[in-house]
């Protein structure tokens, strides 16, 4: 091997360290995770209860729990990647997900239905975003915003083709059943696709610079690791309880229930717009800089929301402004490791950046709902958080290394 060959090894640069098929594989089976084992859930989830007789507490809170079974779970995933590479990983994890689908559409009462959603969980950690972006990184390189952004911008479609697709499903068949036909699906896309499309060899990672922490342990441990994940799950809690609360927040303003959800629907494709945009922004501006400032414009965005009364199209205009910085925030969470310290410990970093992240999100929706009542509507909550994203974005300004 010569020497650029060696050195397009180590950054996934090289031609023979990167496999032409896993971007356009991991698009598809992206698409198909996220919209198969998370977004089928809220399109079906009435109709579990209504044929079950479980209230609709305890099938979300299994749906919750899966979701911190997924950010405990990523961490030891996370240094299997650094080790081993995403195609052991995200096959087994296909697996894995099936399996659970299944569980869950044929699960007889509602501890097996709540054991099958924390199994799901593990697939959630094993398919989802995060071994996708630890592959994409290592083999991609210096080259890997641009491939981040691609893969983002299809996960974006998952609600689109499978929330219809469900609905669809659901009109002709059981809740059981239409899970039963989703859980081939996910078998036939997925589990080949992962199987085929990432045999490359998993290039060497290149060596951390000298000016860094060495060792994963020794930045996990250090302040700006620390301050940057108690960053990102201040954003992240804030973040997700937004989504959860943006319709009721609307209709409580005088928009009717079809223009909330149109609105909350185009707020998914102001994120897509939003990772467009996030390339040209990592260009013009340092990693610090770019982390504060898009936390502080999430921040505001949640703070117009909770304070402009009207009228709807500007709220809905409010809410594309807010998606789109949600966009870019997914990236810049995916990028944050390697800004910062750069890829030898990406899967084990990001693992560890990612799982409090996740907490928060499984705990949002909850919390939000709980918060509503005692703060006097979803005005003020929405106050609260744009708070809690100014405090976010005031400790980001520590997570600068050195």
């Amino acid at each position: 091997m010569t020497s650029l060959d060696a050195r397009g090894a180590a950054t996934g640069t090289g031609d023979r360290s990167r496999p032409r098929a896993a971007l356009p594989a991991l698009c598809v089976t992206q698409i198909t995770s996220w919209g198969i084992v998370y977004y089928a859930f809220p399109v079906l989830n009435a109709r579990i209860t209504a044929d079950t007789g479980w209230s609709t507490t305890a099938t979300t809170a299994a749906f919750s729990g899966a979701l911190l079974v997924s950010a405990l779970t990523g961490i030891p995933v996370g240094r299997i990647l650094d080790r081993r590479g995403p195609r052991a990983v995200m096959t087994t994890g296909s697996l894995i997900g099936v399996v659970a689908v299944l569980a869950i559409a044929y699960a007889p009462d509602l501890a097996s239905f709540t054991a099958a959603w924390l199994l799901a969980g593990v697939a959630m950690a094993a398919t989802f975003y995060h071994p996708a972006f630890a592959a994409l990184t290592r083999w991609w390189g210096e080259q890997r915003v641009r491939a981040l952004t691609i893969v983002t911008l299809a996960g974006g479609l998952a609600s689109t083709a499978f929330a219809p697709l469900t609905a669809l499903l659901a009109e002709h068949l059981s809740w059981r059943t239409t899970y039963a036909v989703l859980a081939v699906l996910l078998a036939v896309i997925t589990i080949p696709a992962h199987a085929t499309a990432l045999r490359a060899p998993w290039p060497p990672a290149p060596p951390q610079p000298a000016r860094l922490p060495h060792g994963s342990g020794s930045v996990a441990r250090s302040r700006p690791f620390l301050l940057l994940a108690a960053a990102l799950t201040l954003n992240g809690f804030a973040m997700y309880a937004v989504v959860i609360a943006l319709v009721p927040l609307l209709t409580e303003r005088g928009a009717d229930p079809t223009t909330a959800a149109w609105a909350l629907g185009l707020g998914g494709a102001g994120q897509t717009l939003g990772r467009t945009l996030y390339t040209s922004l990592a260009r013009r501006t340092a990693v610090t800089t770019r982390t504060v400032a898009l936390l502080a414009l999430g921040g505001g965005t949640t703070a117009l929301l909770g304070t402009v009364p009207g009228p709807v199209p500007l709220l809905v205009v409010l809410a594309i402004a807010a998606g789109m910085v949600r966009g870019n925030l997914t990236l810049l969470q995916a990028t944050a490791v390697t800004d910062r310290w750069g890829t030898t410990h990406y899967g084990r970093l990001s693992g560890l950046l990612a799982a409090p992240v996740t907490v928060a999100g499984a705990v949002a929706p909850f919390a939000g709902a709980a918060l509503t009542g005692p703060l006097g509507g979803h005005a003020q909550l929405f106050t609260l958080l744009a708070i809690v994203s100014a405090c976010a974005s005031l400790l980001a300004v520590g997570s600068r290394p050195g």
